[in-house]
């Protein structure tokens, strides 16, 4: 075979080399991608109803919260749709919660901001649509101030007695005044009365939304009395509880006047008020 020959063959040989070599290492490619996108799923919550059966009511805990704020958007997934509302919260020593419903006033609401940041604690103000729209600015303070913004529907119906379109009306415009005056939408809500049915649960999810009820009911709706509302908290205080009161409906005097009362004491207990951690699931 002539000299020029053999170089034309072993330069040809060479180029079909090359040529396998590259499919092989695309083809190793593949197969690393495909193995750790499995392992990614893996990785990641599945989606769907939050397993029931072994776990009560009260027995739904939360971690508390380490920061503030929704995660980054990419860390966002669907809520679950769960069957039975979060009542208590985990955490290390005495964690309690505290709650307000039906607000914002612009009579009590600013009194029971001002004792929360007085004693630098959180809370959680479930607000009512029909109030919140009228009072942005004390939403605003709210968020400003750390405090979690829920959604306790437009006008505190019966949830349970709606339609669907009805109870999704309720929900989304008062999430609408949420987001437009703390500029994120709600991530926690509560059914007015703590009724509860599959309906709202899988509302409350479509709309990114945790349901949170409570343990501890203040009933300081009824004006028992400032001193029987700071009884009612002092003597089922425990580690974990969520305790109920409220900041709109009517005179909320007593349940200002128990708040400065009760907390100074329930911290000089040992007991810390914060706020429940969202799970993003």
């Amino acid at each position: 075979m002539k000299k020029d020959q053999l170089i034309t063959r072993r330069r040809a040989l060479i180029a079909g080399a090359a040529v396998l070599g590259a499919a092989g290492v695309a083809g190793t490619a593949r197969v690393l991608t495909a193995g750790q996108a499995a392992e990614s799923a893996r990785s990641l919550p599945l989606s769907g109803p939050q397993a029931s059966g072994a776990l009560k009511p009260s027995a739904y805990r939360l971690q508390p919260l380490a920061g503030y704020g929704p995660p980054p958007q990419s860390a966002q997934l669907r809520t679950l749709v769960r069957d039975e509302p979060f009542m208590r919260v985990s955490g290390r020593g005495r964690t309690m919660v505290l709650t307000f419903d039906d607000g914002p006033d612009p009579h009590y609401t600013p009194e029971i901001l001002r004792t929360l940041h007085e004693y630098d604690v959180h809370a959680m103000f479930f607000v009512c649509g029909v109030m919140a729209a009228d009072n942005k600015d004390l939403l605003g303070e709210m968020a400003d101030d750390g405090h979690i913004v829920g959604n306790h529907t437009w006008s505190h119906p019966l949830l349970t007695k709606l339609s669907r379109s009805a109870i999704r009306s309720e929900m989304e415009r008062t999430s609408e005044v949420i987001d437009d005056a703390c500029g994120e939408p709600p991530t926690w809500f509560r059914a007015p009365y703590g009724e509860w049915n599959r309906a709202v649960y899988q509302i409350g999810a479509e709309l990114g939304m945790e349901p949170l009820s409570w343990t501890i009911d203040t009933l300081d709706w009824s004006r028992p009395g400032t001193r029987a509302i700071v009884g009612t908290v002092q003597k089922q205080a425990a580690p974990g509880v969520v305790v109920l009161q409220h900041d709109a409906g009517g005179d909320r005097s007593q349940s200002v006047q128990a708040l400065r009362t009760y907390l100074p004491r329930l911290l000089n207990a040992g007991y810390r008020i914060t706020v429940p951690h969202r799970k993003y699931a």
